[in-house]
């Protein structure tokens, strides 16, 4: 690991010290929960004299997947799950596969492990054959941050081995339409899940972990008592209602043909490349002059987030999140401007 880099830069800071009016940077779909989300969570507060219990939203969520209770943990969002899971797992040798999210390997390190990386090139495609088979702990996500890469999970499935635990961050599959490729339902692997893109609840903090029982068990006793508060516990119960899997089923597809038209205006930017096959709400670009392109969209308050913090990228690389039409327009009509008089 390189001392200079920064593995806890999240695209919520290209959002400080400066009037942001147009948001690319952070992935969270919606700019607040739907109506009758806050109904539910107003409701909530008049319960919050009592402590939390998670048994109910438990059960939702094990029913939702098909998963017995006891394979299920709520956390406060899925950065607690990677750090129970740092501290409750002692693996030989941990192997976070890059470019990805940077929590896992964050915390793995905060717990004092060794980290390996196997960083994908190219156009960021998984091949299982291509990773090192000694590492007994390997972390991936899918679809992958920042890549847009929605690996198949029959790839993922063949980095199993005996001794060895594979934990898959699905923090952006309910964007995908159908959830295809999610490993949710297999007990021998530790899935990761998170509520905050689709349904904008970053402020909430709420996530789970599936996961086999023994380890769930294990994890449980690392977790301090209350983590997850009542109204945490109140939204994962909602949306795991059938009214709230169908809007989010909506939502996705919807975000699909909104990926669809800012990756062919992004078409319409010399230089400018897409390497991978995007399938998440969000595109990995590469641009000539990225920085200083940043720079000057974020001092015109149009905020995307750099890519050079992600582990197999550089300063040429930026991520651009999935919004609707007339925001995708703004930020690529602003762009060609840019890149026509200033470059």
């Amino acid at each position: 690991m390189d001392e200079d880099e920064d593995l806890r830069h999240h695209g919520d800071a290209e959002l400080r010290d400066v009037a942001i009016s147009h948001d690319f940077a952070v992935n969270v779909r919606l700019p607040e929960p739907p109506r009758w989300l806050r109904d539910r969570l107003a409701e909530g507060l008049a319960t919050l004299a009592a402590y939390p219990d998670a048994r109910a939203a438990t059960e939702a969520v094990a029913e939702r997947h098909g998963r017995a209770p006891d394979e299920v943990l709520l956390t406060s969002g899925a950065a607690e799950a990677f750090v129970l899971l740092a501290r409750v797992l002692r693996p030989r040798r941990a192997l976070v596969v890059h470019p990805q999210f940077t929590e896992p390997e964050a915390a793995l390190r905060a717990a004092g492990h060794d980290v390996e990386r196997h960083i994908l090139t190219g156009d960021f495609t998984l091949d299982p054959e291509a990773v090192p088979t000694e590492p007994d702990l390997v972390m991936i996500g899918n679809p992958t941050n920042p890549t847009s890469v929605l690996h198949p999970a029959a790839a993922i499935e063949r980095l199993r081995r005996p001794g060895r635990t594979v934990v898959v961050d699905e923090a952006f599959i309910d964007g995908i339409p159908g959830e295809t490729e999610t490993l949710a339902g297999h007990s021998d692997i530790v899935v990761i899940r998170s509520l905050t893109k689709t349904w904008g609840l970053a402020g909430l903090r709420v996530g789970y972990v599936l996961g086999p029982a023994p380890l769930i068990r294990a994890l449980i006793e690392a977790q301090p008592l209350w983590s997850v508060s009542s109204l945490a516990l109140i939204a994962a119960r909602a949306v795991c209602d059938p009214d709230a899997i169908a809007e989010a089923e909506a939502l996705a597809k919807q975000a699909d043909q909104d990926r669809d038209h800012l990756l062919a205006r992004l078409t319409e930017i010399p230089g400018v490349t897409v390497p991978a096959a995007s399938r998440a709400p969000f595109v990995l670009v590469r641009a000539p002059n990225a920085v200083r392109l940043r720079d000057q969209l974020r001092a015109e308050g149009i905020a995307v987030r750099r890519g050079d913090t992600f582990p197999g990228l550089g300063p040429d690389w930026l991520r651009v999140a999935v919004r609707g039409r007339t925001a995708t327009d703004l930020l690529i009509d602003r762009w060609k401007q840019l890149a026509a008089t200033s470059w």
